[in-house]
């Protein structure tokens, strides 16, 4: 994808030093004897928005899924080096898997909900989880996780109607409302927006913003000017590597490497 013109970045004001909610030391990945990711070291802080960029193939998505351990699903795979949560190992062998993927959520490129109503999408993970005891307390989850994803006043009166007629843009926020159901610390987004209008992105992004006053995100996106709107910092991966990681504003406006520059601007990639 190439970018021209000026990029609007999002204004940071950043507090004292936090202790980082997640991160990589020296990770490497393999696809069988294919090597994916290449020494990876990130520091991802609490409640700020991380952004992923860099061309199709380069990594983005395949670091993502590391965080959450979805790419153990893959036959063939291995994970060298370290990723902490909190301070703990996720690929220890204390770490309950279960566990990583209720407090590491995922949002993926296109939406996924189940064929069934509204309601029982965003009360899925609750009742499977056991997060309540009572009728009403599974009710006050599925509003509150609805009204936290900007969808509750839209089908409010219609909890009961299957999913897949919403719109996919609503589609997407009612997955977004599925994976706040289960109370994340960590919310991972797979180019949430690729499958979404203008309009529908616009609304994601709208969410992502105020999420984040509750919630790490981690987003892979194409969209540069995305990246520059909704971040706090952003990472720069080319061909597996990590080429730079800063505050959103500073990799856009004062990129540290020439190949970041050659990238943001337009002229590679």
């Amino acid at each position: 994808m190439q970018v021209s013109g000026r990029i609007n970045v999002k204004i940071v004001n950043m507090t004292a030093e936090q202790p980082p909610i997640l991160k990589t030391q020296n990770l490497d990945f393999y696809y069988g004897s294919f090597k994916a990711l290449i020494d990876i070291n990130m520091e991802i802080l609490p409640q700020q928005v991380t952004a992923l960029i860099g061309p199709s193939g380069c990594g983005k998505s395949t670091f993502l899924r590391c965080l959450n351990r979805m790419n153990d699903k893959i036959p063939g795979v291995r994970v060298e080096g370290k990723i902490f949560l909190d301070g703990q190992e996720i690929y220890s062998d204390e770490m309950d898997v279960t566990d990583l993927r209720q407090r590491v959520g995922m949002v993926f490129q296109k939406p996924n909900p189940f064929p069934q109503s509204i309601l029982n999408n965003v009360a899925y993970g609750p009742r499977v989880l056991g997060l309540m005891k009572r009728r009403d307390e599974l009710d006050e989850i599925v509003e509150t996780s609805l009204r936290q994803a900007a969808l509750w006043d839209e089908v409010k009166d219609k909890l009961n109607r299957n999913a897949m007629d919403l719109s996919l843009g609503q589609q997407q926020r009612l997955c977004i409302a599925r994976v706040l159901a289960v109370h994340p610390e960590v919310i991972l987004m797979d180019e949430p927006c690729s499958a979404l209008d203008p309009i529908a992105t616009a609304h994601v992004e709208e969410l992502i913003l105020k999420l984040e006053e509750q919630y790490t995100i981690v987003i892979v996106t194409h969209n540069m000017q995305q990246a520059a709107r909704v971040s706090d910092f952003t990472g720069f991966f080319w061909l597996g590597e990590l080429v730079e990681f800063s505050n959103t504003s500073k990799l856009f406006t004062t990129p540290k490497e020439e190949l970041t520059e050659t990238y943001i601007t337009g002229r590679a990639g």
